[in-house]
């Protein structure tokens, strides 16, 4: 598949993987930044943004994704910075790919199952906002204040509601309102989105990683906790965790200037 992106600077490449709901858009100021230093490559995922729908969000399709995307643009080696979701496929494609891969800096994902916490809210969290992504009627909408309007029946977090509206844009053939985010393929696919990589996945494939690997934990999330640190250093074990005070999930919306200088000191 390819991928959409934008491209900054000159210098050793470096490719930011956004989570889910994301794209490159998120990743603009963060991105314009380490250019200074790298050639960054910000891209949009599959069913995201810009990027092609499809019937399939499995992370071998995002994997296969990336290496097309490395091969096309003639990537020999990269620092891979990866959210949450794209996290945990930088994490297959350097599992896969260690020669391709200069640095693994992960935000804000464990690469646990996260399947066996579906009692967590986290995971009801992302049921519900796909559910009322897939419920609203675009031809009863005619501003983004009308899909806030109705999302804020399904989501009372409104910095959560501020992020999903980042995705609405209008279709350039009937001038309706869209989501950017295949919803319906993503709910689908949602077990495998939260399960991810785990350690059986890993023990077949990275008993030492051969790449430095940097976790990057918001102190407010619930998606690193301190008992994963064993299962991070089993996996990798001369990795590093770097704490973001005040921050939750989407660390580098809420504490950017914290989450830039962490990156910048692992890049």
């Amino acid at each position: 598949m390819e991928l959409f992106y934008r491209k900054e600077g000159s210098g050793s490449p470096l490719v930011i993987v956004h989570g889910l709901y994301g794209s490159s858009d998120n990743w603009v100021n963060i991105g314009k930044r380490l250019a200074e230093k790298h050639t960054v490559y910000m891209i949009d995922l599959r069913n995201h943004g810009h990027s092609p729908f499809s019937g399939s969000h499995t992370f071998n399709d995002m994997r296969n994704d990336l290496e097309e995307f490395f091969e096309k643009h003639n990537i020999e080696k990269a620092t891979i910075l990866g959210h949450s979701m794209g996290g945990k496929a930088a994490m297959w494609f350097a599992a896969d790919f260690p020669e391709k891969v200069e640095k693994l800096v992960i935000a804000d994902i464990a690469p646990k199952d996260y399947l066996l916490l579906k009692e967590d809210s986290q995971f009801y969290l992302h049921q519900n906002i796909l559910l009322a992504m897939m419920e609203i009627d675009f031809s009863k909408i005619k501003s983004r204040n009308d899909v806030d309007e109705f999302m804020s029946q399904k989501i009372d977090d409104v910095n959560i509601r501020q992020f999903l509206l980042k995705n609405v844009a209008k279709d350039k053939v009937n001038h309706r309102f869209k989501w950017r985010v295949n919803a319906g393929v993503l709910y689908d696919y949602l077990d495998e989105i939260v399960s991810g990589v785990n350690k059986n996945w890993f023990d077949d494939r990275i008993p030492i990683t051969s790449y430095p690997v940097i976790f990057i934990r918001g102190m407010k999330s619930k998606y690193i906790l301190p008992g994963d640190e064993q299962m991070i250093k089993a996996i990798y074990p001369d990795s590093q965790i770097i704490d973001i005070p005040d921050a939750g999930h989407w660390l580098h919306a809420e504490q950017p200037e914290l989450f830039m200088k962490a990156v910048m000191i692992c890049c």
